[in-house]
């Protein structure tokens, strides 16, 4: 089929019966749910953006497969050209959503599933890689949408799988049949997952033969039967509950999404199973995924970051301060930081090479110290925002009071009247889009979409130790004790 546009991608998603609960009930009607709806407003954009003649070469590609045009979050990297306009889509949809499209954890899976299941293959013989590539061809033919799935709930994270109280915490097999296994347990934190045609299940930690029967990796339907999902909360979320609501939501049509996927025993036919024991080759999907992974964030990120930017900049502006020298010095810093996200996201991606396999990886060691920085400028970033923007962000009344007609001034003033007057700012400036702007600022700060921009910045692709542990191991000491050994004369 073709290329689906935005509006298709919705329709399809409620062709599935997919399970979800929020708030202690099943909501039936989840794709015109207000708190979901925003989220899938984002998913629809890769699709709408794909469809537009101006951005036709960042976000579409060849497909290595079957030959035909594909969207390019799910494409396998052909080269480093491939990997850089990953990043510069992924900046292009932070600019338009200011928030998470979710579709970045199944490009990044995609890659990593790939190119682990040709090694596995080339060493025990089975058939995993041909699995892999028979499901990304029916995922390119239907342009669907897949959320990669990694990390566990965990448990005690003193122990491993093996040793887990309750081994549900891990995902993992509980039954080998002779057509399919049947798995249990849970993924966590699952961006987008309910707006996902599909799942691509994979491990999250290095493992050892107690592990293997954690050591897993396949595919699923996002209505598979024993699958469901529990919506999780964000700051400020009922805010979209409320009757009317408009300017107090700060972007009131996009947003985020993260949920608990809990597998009830659930069946996986062998043709889906692209990893079922071989633990050994755990770490490498997990190492190969967090490298995609934390290249991601040198262009999501940095893309919000500039919505961010543009935001505070007006507030400035609506203020009356943007002339002021210390304004635009922090402007100049913002614009700084975000940039530097961005040069380590283009650069992990020059400096990748190709796979076993034969798709594209990045730089592993540029891709940590690109999410390293992740874990602080935009927090940096953010803080200067509200530097900018003052204390009205975080203290002005209610859209309902803007826009009452109750009086209760003693000259007849309404509230909203008052409100208007004393929270103007210009004179040229309403203070309706004075408010606009603040809100958004809020709700990036502070807020709903603060669980994409700064929260996920620090956890998502792993937390910031996860990125220090590499850099450790990719870092190549040794060899540079060599170079000043050599310089200084030391034999």
């Amino acid at each position: 089929m073709a290329l689906m546009t935005g509006d298709q991608y919705i329709e399809s998603l409620r062709k599935l019966n997919t399970r979800v609960y929020m708030f202690g009930e099943k909501i039936d009607n989840w794709v015109d749910h207000p708190m979901i709806r925003p989220s899938i407003n984002c998913v629809a954009m890769t699709y709408e953006l794909a469809q537009d003649p101006q951005y036709e070469d960042l976000m579409t590609a060849t497909s290595s497969i079957t030959g035909k045009k594909i969207n390019r979050f799910a494409h396998l990297h052909q080269s480093t050209d491939d990997l850089r306009k990953k990043v510069k889509m992924q900046r292009l949809l932070g600019q338009k959503t200011a928030s998470c499209f979710q579709r970045c954890v199944g490009m990044d899976a995609f890659n990593a599933v790939f190119s682990t299941t040709f090694e596995i293959d080339e060493k025990y013989g089975t058939h995993y890689h041909d699995n892999f590539v028979k499901y990304l061809t029916y995922v390119h033919e239907n342009d669907l949408v897949v959320d990669g799935a990694m990390t566990d709930p965990k448990g005690d994270r003193g122990l491993p799988p093996s040793k887990q109280p309750d081994p549900d915490v891990f995902v993992h097999i509980v039954e080998k049949r002779k057509d399919g296994i049947v798995v249990r347990g849970a993924k966590a934190h699952q961006t987008g997952s309910i707006n996902s045609h599909e799942h691509l299940i994979m491990p999250t930690i290095a493992m050892t033969e107690a592990d293997k029967a954690y050591a897993v990796s396949f595919a699923l339907p996002s209505d598979a039967e024993g699958l469901f999902m529990i919506y999780g909360r964000q700051s400020c979320d009922t805010r979209k509950l409320e009757e009317n609501a408009d300017v107090d939501l700060g972007n009131k049509k996009f947003g985020g999404q993260e949920a608990l996927v809990v597998f009830d025993n659930v069946f996986i036919p062998n043709d889906r199973i692209f990893l079922c024991e071989e633990y050994e080759f755990a770490g490498m999907m997990v190492e190969r995924f967090a490298g995609y992974h934390r290249q991601s964030y040198g262009g999501c990120k940095v893309g919000v970051g500039d919505v961010v930017i543009g935001a505070a900049a007006l507030a400035a502006d609506y203020n009356g301060a943007n002339k002021a020298s210390h304004i635009k010095d922090k402007l100049i810093e913002m614009t700084h930081l975000n940039e530097t996200l961005y040069s380590c996201g283009i650069a992990c991606s020059c400096e990748g090479c190709e796979t076993k396999a034969g798709n594209y990886q990045i730089d592993l060691l540029l891709a940590n110290v690109c999410k390293q920085n992740v874990t602080r400028f935009p927090y940096e970033i953010v803080r200067l925002a509200e530097d900018i923007a003052g204390g009205l962000m975080v203290t002005m009344p209610s859209e309902k009071d803007f826009k009452s007609d109750m009086v209760v001034g003693k000259e007849g003033e309404t509230i909203g009247e008052i409100c208007n007057k004393y929270f103007a700012g210009k004179a040229e400036v309403s203070t309706e889009d004075r408010m606009r702007v603040l809100r958004f600022l809020e709700n990036i700060c502070l807020g709903s979409s603060a669980v994409g921009y700064r929260t996920e910045s620090m956890h998502g692709a792993g937390s910031p130790q996860a990125q220090r542990i590499m850099i450790a191991r990719q870092g190549n000491i040794e060899a540079k004790k060599g170079l000043a050994k050599n310089i200084a004369g030391i034999k």
